[in-house]
């Protein structure tokens, strides 16, 4: 006899839980989006300044925090180095033990403290201030002992923390994020920080993948496979065997790309005379092509359209190299 499959329903008491659990998510999520809105309402002319304080710092951004703030220093600092910002993160307490050396007059301190008078910043803050290092706080106390000392205090609203108790650092720190990242995205606009400038900070991982460019994968000079638009096809057959990229592009008198010649084009020309035709009474003419510049990810994606498994990179209307599909895919392009 085959067993009948049975589904448990829930009991009242875990439809309860469940039902609780997404009315105090979305109450968390809600709470925390207005403390965002209030944020980017609140926003002076104290946040241009910062960027000029910033944008002066010829050494780095230590941004430093103790506690939850510390956790999104971290991120901020690092936000900042990989959108071409030089930045650190210095615990505060280790500031006092010696770390304080990492800090020099060429940098400046951004500080991060919802309250203002953690007490673990007094080394840093004292330090900033004895060294004329510019010095940014983050803080919802304008008045307290980081929001006066600072050179430029960027307040947050004062609102409740996420939860019932509204104690743990949860709507505070969700806004140093996000002050964080709008400090970051208005520098990298403000330097003209551009795709390569990226890319060259993110190589690794999928996001060095999206950003790899056509000339960073195409084969060139003698492995492109190039023959005179007048050549017969036996010297064009001979080149496309010999390259093993599936084509053969054919050129004019002054090296311009008029047309290529694919296997297809091959089968569709059979003939007993096949050999002695030139290629331009053979070629597909006005092939499709890509620039050096643009990114493989493109390339990938025409390869796909047309389907086909090669495009001839062309510089004013000359080939300077060939991209193939198999290259994409080796690289991690999918």
């Amino acid at each position: 006899m085959s067993k009948v499959m049975t589904v448990d329903r829930p009991t009242p008491e875990q439809q309860r839980f469940a039902s609780e659990g997404l009315a105090s998510a979305e109450r968390v999520l809600r709470q925390e989006a207005t403390a965002l809105t209030l944020l980017a309402d609140s926003l002076n002319e104290h946040f241009p300044r910062a960027l000029d304080l910033l944008m002066a710092v010829s050494g780095r951004v230590v941004v430093t925090g103790m506690g939850k703030s510390g956790h999104i220093a971290h991120k901020i600092a690092a936000t900042l180095a990989s959108t071409g910002t030089p930045s650190q993160f210095v615990h505060p307490a280790e500031a006092s033990h010696g770390d304080l050396g990492m800090v020099t007059p060429k940098d400046a301190v951004l500080a991060l403290s919802n309250s203002g008078e953690t007490a673990e910043l007094s080394d840093l803050i004292n330090y900033t201030r004895r060294w004329h290092i510019p010095l940014i706080g983050i803080t919802s106390g304008a008045g307290s002992a980081l929001g006066s000392a600072a050179d430029v205090t960027l307040a947050l609203p004062k609102v409740t923390e996420a939860g019932t108790l509204g104690l743990a650092p949860t709507t505070s720190t969700t806004m140093m994020l996000a002050l964080g990242d709008a400090i970051a995205v208005a520098l990298l606009e403000r330097k003209g920080f551009s795709v390569e400038d990226f890319k060259q900070f993110h190589p690794g991982g999928n996001l060095g993948q999206r950003l790899l460019r056509v000339a960073e994968l195409m084969h060139v000079g003698s492995e492109i496979p190039l023959v005179a638009e007048d050549a017969v096809m036996s010297v064009a057959i001979l080149e496309m065997t010999a390259k093993t990229f599936g084509c053969v592009g054919a050129i004019d008198a002054e090296g311009r790309l008029t047309g290529i010649i694919t296997d297809g084009d091959l089968r569709r020309h059979m003939g007993k005379d096949l050999l002695e035709m030139r290629a331009v009474e053979v070629m597909t003419h006005a092939p499709v092509t890509i620039r050096a510049s643009a990114l493989a990810a493109e390339a990938l994606g025409i390869m796909n359209d047309r389907s086909i498994t090669s495009l001839f990179v062309l510089e004013d209307e000359r080939p300077i190299g060939i991209i193939r599909l198999h290259d994409c895919l080796r690289a991690g392009l999918v």
